[in-house]
């Protein structure tokens, strides 16, 4: 069977509408505190607001993408730890949020022991692969057209699940002195997991955070990252907005607390360079 996840409309139930082919992206940076979080939140939210059909999945164990969708800890009594575990399906875990659609598979904190759990498991790196290829036959999954993966900050079994999953791979990446150290390594990783577990595994894109206009360092870490990545670097810099960091605590993505903020923005224009992207996305064979 092949290792490739993307699902060709022929593949999914017929509707009296097209469906679209699913994607799978893996947001994936090992460095805590780069906005990764909050890009899965916003980019989902940017991406359901033009129209497309998206689920996040929400892979670390601390639930922040779950928490910042407004799940409170009393919904989450089926969780990815659930799903990975192989004690719930995927359907089961999805819980739709707030924002029209746009669904999650919300996060509790047992999945800090399943990397132990499944230490000795054949199949340990492709838990989440297995899962995500029920979707075709889900009555309720079979309209989405993009799942967003929202990984833990490390380079660990629960990353290397996602990264076996996804069809490409999104970076977020803030505008500080050691962004290109941190880079290289999940370069490394992304290539090792191509060669062993997902050949057709891709770098999406690059998308810079935390940009500040009035700091000379951000405007160097940009010029350094878009000469050593090229085009991989999407044009859209995610701002550091007030507004996009206070979102999350009151349970809701940026899109909704604040439409008009300047990282809301950012966000509509970054799904936009997405689904562009995505459109030079050859079909699968």
């Amino acid at each position: 069977m092949s290792d490739a996840t993307t699902v060709d409309a022929s593949e999914r139930p017929a509707t009296g509408q097209p469906v679209k082919p699913l994607r799978i992206l893996a947001l994936a940076n090992q460095k805590g505190g780069v906005g990764k979080t909050t890009t899965a939140i916003n980019l989902g939210t940017a991406l359901a607001a033009i129209g497309e059909e998206v689920l996040v999945v929400d892979l670390d164990p601390q639930g922040n993408a779950s928490t910042g969708l407004g799940i409170e800890k009393a919904r989450r009594r089926i969780s990815t730890y659930d799903l990975m575990a192989g004690e719930a399906s995927l359907a089961q875990t999805v819980i739709p949020t707030a924002v029209p659609r746009l669904s999650i598979a919300p996060s509790t904190m047992d999945l800090l022991g399943l990397e132990m759990e499944m230490a000795t498991s054949q199949d340990r790196a492709h838990r989440l692969r297995n899962a995500l290829r029920s979707m075709a036959k889900s009555e309720s999954l079979k309209r989405i057209s993009y799942v967003l993966i929202d990984c833990p900050p490390s380079l660990n079994l629960l990353t290397i699940n996602a990264l076996a999953a996804a069809d490409a791979v999104l970076v977020p990446l803030q505008c500080e002195f050691f962004a290109l150290e941190g880079l290289s390594q999940l370069l490394r990783t992304v290539e090792q997991v191509r060669g062993a577990l997902n050949p057709r595994l891709t770098i999406q894109g690059i998308v810079l955070t935390m940009f500040d206009p009035r700091n000379n360092l951000s405007a160097q870490v940009v010029a350094d990252v878009r000469g050593f990545m090229g085009d991989k670097v999407y044009e859209t810099m995610i701002p550091r907005n007030v507004r996009v960091s206070e979102a999350p605590s009151h349970g809701k993505p940026a899109l909704l607390y604040d439409l008009k903020c300047a990282g809301s923005q950012a966000y509509l224009r970054l799904a936009s360079e997405v689904i562009q992207r995505e459109g030079r996305v050859p079909a699968a064979a």
